[in-house]
Formats: structure tokens, sequence, C-alpha cells
């Protein structure tokens, strides 16, 4: 009988013993009762605690948590009701103001979020709110950090998942992004025309100032070859009268040049002949030429039959 009532007490021990043992994971946080009041908070490790008058009240995780809200109707300062998605990122910084802050934290998050969306876009046209959204994501992060400290709650970053306006503001924004795309694209074509156009022009005016230039070198050196070859003709003629000059023809020799140029003269295609005035006693040259060479003939033969003379 006694050793039964020892293995009675030490089985309750035992149990006891395994019951007090409380091994909490990384990042996990568990808030403990002892007779219905707050006691302890128990962090990543080995602890023991009382298993009669302490109970685990809450688990909390310590990691940072995302919510996805559904999208709020808000409406706008121009009266545009918008749907807005939001997502909010947030860690439990105390353990204890989370538990006893406020009933069911992530609910009372969603609401304070709707509201102070309603109230940030309130104050903003249709176009603000489209174009300004790190504004509203920097503004909502403070309201509800600050809204959320009593509740043990740090809100990390608010991010403005979508943004939907009214059907019929889309199909007018669609319209207006539309035309504004058709007005750039019609600038840049207009743009590229006249870019072209002048391009166009100034390779045209080069050109016209290549060829011109290019026809006044032609015309110089046209122009200077012509006058070298006058230049060269009229040297020749005067080195060849220079040397007439200095053979001093006889009368003869004047009249043979004479016939020479009258015979050129007469070759020609021309049924006009004017007759230079030295050359109108054309018959008395004939028979000057002709006793002139019977001489010369008479001459040559008796040199030839008396060689001594």
């Amino acid at each position: 009988m006694g050793w039964g009532i020892i293995i009675v007490i030490l089985a309750v021990i035992i149990v006891i013993t395994f019951k007090s043992v409380r091994i909490v994971p990384e990042s996990r946080v568990f808030v403990v009762e002892r007779l219905g009041k707050y006691s302890q908070s128990l962090h990543s490790g080995l602890h023991f605690t009382n298993p009669i008058f302490d109970r685990i009240a809450l688990v909390i995780s310590l990691k940072e948590q995302v919510v996805d809200f559904p999208p709020q109707p808000v409406i706008t300062k121009d009266n545009a009701t918008m749907q807005i998605d939001t997502i909010v990122y947030f860690q439990v910084t105390d353990p204890r103001l989370y538990t006893y802050g406020v009933e069911r934290p992530i609910a009372a998050i969603e609401n304070l979020t709707a509201t102070t969306l309603r109230n940030i876009i309130g104050d903003m046209t249709v176009d603000q709110t489209l174009t300004s959204r790190d504004t509203i994501n920097t503004t909502m992060r403070m309201e509800l950090d600050e809204a959320t400290d009593p509740w043990g709650i740090k809100v990390n970053r608010v991010e403005l998942k979508s943004i939907l306006p009214p059907q019929d503001i889309r199909v007018a924004m669609e319209k207006e992004m539309k035309a504004e795309r058709e007005k750039r694209a019609n600038i840049l074509e207009a743009q590229a025309k006249k870019e072209s156009a002048i391009l166009v022009a100034e390779g045209a005016k080069q050109a016209a100032i290549l060829n011109a230039e290019a026809a006044k070198e032609t015309a110089i050196k046209k122009a200077e070859g012509q006058a070298q070859a006058i230049l060269e003709v009229q040297r020749a003629k005067a080195e060849s009268i220079k040397l007439l000059n200095e053979s001093n023809p006889s009368h003869a020799v004047i009249a043979l040049k004479g016939m020479e140029t009258f015979e050129k003269v007469s070759d020609g295609q021309s049924t006009k002949i004017i007759i230079p005035s030295n050359l109108q006693n054309l018959a008395g040259m004939v028979t000057s030429f002709a006793e002139m060479n019977e001489k010369y003939t008479a001459d040559t033969k008796q040199n030839t039959e008396n060689p001594e003379l």
C-alpha cells in the first residue's frame, strides 16, 4: 500500500513536470496568464510554468505579416467612386498590447485602413489619385502606424494594389490617351518630314554649289588652255617672222611663199577667192619663175660640161 502511494505521487510529479515545460519556437511568443491575469510573455527557448495556475492565452508570431484587404469604394473630390485595393505590411512589437489592446486586431486594421483611405482620397481628384500613389502610401503608413501603436503593432508599409475608376471615366481616359498618342505620333511624323525636307534641300544646295564650282573650274581651265594655245601660235608666228627677217629673203622667195599660200587657199571649199594685191600680176611672176628656172638649168649644164670652170 505504501509503495502504491509513492508510485502515484511520482507519476503526478512527472506529469506536472512535463506540463510545466514550455518550448517556444523561434519568432513566436507565448502570452501566459495566471489565474486569468497577464503573467508573462515567453520568447523562444525553454521555459517552465505552473501547469495548475498558468495557461497560454495566445501564441503570437513576431514575423512581418501581410494582409490583402478587399477593394474599398472611395469617393474622390470630384465625386467619382473609385475601387481601391490596399495591402498592409505590419509586425507585432508588443505581445501584451497586441493581446489586450484591441479585439480582433486584423479587423481593426482593415477598418482603420478603409477610413484613412477615404479621408485621403476625399481631398484628391481622379487624376491626382491616379498619379499620387507614393503620396497616398506614405500618408497612410504614417497614420496607420500612429493609430496602431497602442495595439502593439507597427505598420511597416502600405501599398495600393489597384485603383479602379468608374467605367465611363476609364473609357474617357482611354480616348484621351489614344488622342494624345495620335497627337504625339503626328508631331513626330511632321518633324521627321520637316527634317527630311531640310536634308534634301541641303543636299540639293550642296550639289548645286559643287556643280557650279566644277563648271567654273572647267571654264577657267578651258579658257587658260585656249589662251595658252593662242599664245603659243602667236609666239610661233612671231618666231617664224623673226627667222624670215633674219634670213633676208629675196623677192623671188616672197613670191614663192605667196604662191604656196594661194595654192592652199584654192584647195578650200570657198566659192569666192580674194587675190592679194601682190599676186595680181600672176603672169609676170610665172614668167620670172620660168626665166629663173631656164637660167639655173643652163648654168648647171655648163658647169657639168666644163668642170674646170
